[in-house]
């Protein structure tokens, strides 16, 4: 990857393996689930952890980004849209089939 944003990326892509790590050692654990706003809707508390972990190791690396974490909003975070650089988190992708154990 050319240009200037080598640095950010890398420890960007590093902080995400990280999270990912994460998820992986939930994935057959048994979890905590709860709805969020319809009964198909659900957030675990590995969600919610890998968020936090997320906003919080690259807001101290990069404390001038705002942050839109998808379990935050679900919470009451205000979802504020600027022109400065923001990261938008999703921490599972398909949680439902995470809550199931299913790798698909």
């Amino acid at each position: 990857m050319a240009g200037t944003w080598t640095a950010e990326y890398e420890f960007a892509l590093d902080i995400v393996k990280q999270g990912g790590e994460i998820i992986k050692k939930a994935f057959h654990r048994e979890k905590q689930v709860t709805e969020k706003s319809f009964h198909t809707d659900l957030v675990t508390e590995t969600d919610q952890e890998v968020e936090k972990f997320l906003i919080k190791n690259l807001g101290d690396k990069f404390p001038q980004t705002k942050f839109i974490g998808e379990e935050s909003v679900a919470e009451g975070k205000k979802c504020e849209l600027t022109t400065g650089p923001t990261w938008v988190i999703d921490p599972i992708d398909g949680t439902t089939n995470f809550v199931h154990s299913n790798p698909n």
